[in-house]
């Protein structure tokens, strides 16, 4: 992107948002954040782990109990091949989540918005850069994962390769919504509320099962996470069966993106600004 349209967009955003919300800075929290992780590069490494570990324990005990699934568009699929697409989603919803939920103690403790907000950065471009530094550290997961996917045999046509940018999408769906709850939370032990509805989300999505094994009531609450629409789309490219709903699921994750961004400024304003 060439400086004249990186000057253009920056001046539109400032002409939608609040006066002072956006200076078109955010990159320097994502360079902040990049040098505090080049000391720590074991905390990101960290993330690849736990999902390899589930991929390998389908591969060698319980896939051989489910040789066989049926997958999008009636493929069959062995079972490790199922779920290795949505795991791979789910790593980047872990990753996103873990990382809003330090955005908690930048807020609350550390003091270091109000020390951005003392510098021509506005809320937004707090939000915009925490956004993206959340979507890069998962992408690293991601691209880590399909990398094991491929040399487990389990990429096996070049739709696969949107299974990353898929992963991007959800990082970002949960990473603007894991921001508003970080400015909601007013102490650590609420932390215990964003895992009460994580892990059933990953456990109920459709990461394991198809969702319409569910009665209807469950069905409609799975629908709803985030994580089922990464899913959907993840689970399709994994096998190149492409579908018109795949729109649907990727609209409702640039929507929560978007509504996450704008609260997220609206909520660090509030908080700091007022």
């Amino acid at each position: 992107m060439s400086v004249v349209d990186t000057g253009r967009r920056t001046a539109v955003l400032q002409r939608v948002l609040p006066s002072g919300s956006y200076a078109g800075m955010a990159r320097r929290l994502v360079e902040r954040s990049a040098l505090l992780y080049a000391r720590a590069w074991m905390v990101l490494l960290s993330g690849i782990f736990e999902p390899l570990f589930y991929v390998l324990a389908f591969q060698i005990g319980f896939g051989a109990l489910v040789p066989v699934v049926v997958g999008p568009g009636g493929v069959e699929l062995s079972y490790v091949a199922y779920v290795a697409p949505a795991l791979l989603v789910a790593s980047a919803m872990n990753g996103a989540v873990s990382e809003t939920m330090s955005m908690f103690y930048k807020l609350r403790f550390d003091g270091l918005y109000d020390s951005v907000l003392a510098t021509p950065l506005g809320t937004y471009d707090v939000a915009l850069g925490e956004l993206t530094w959340t979507v890069l550290r998962s992408g690293l997961y991601a691209v880590a994962f399909f990398a094991v996917m491929s040399v487990m045999g389990l990429v096996t046509t070049p739709w696969a390769l949107l299974l990353v940018p898929v992963a991007l999408l959800v990082s970002m769906a949960f990473a603007a919504i894991g921001m508003v709850c970080a400015t909601l939370l007013r102490s650590s032990a609420q932390f215990e509320y964003i895992h009460l509805i994580v892990v059933p989300m990953f456990l109920f999505s459709g990461t394991f099962f198809a969702v319409d094994r569910y009665p209807l009531p469950l069905r409609v609450l799975a629908e709803l996470s985030p994580l089922y629409h990464g899913v959907e789309l993840a689970r399709g490219f994994s096998v190149g069966v492409l579908s018109p709903s795949m729109l649907g699921h990727t609209a409702y994750l640039v929507a929560l993106t978007a509504a996450g961004l704008y609260g997220t400024s609206r909520r660090i304003g509030k908080l700091l600004l007022n």
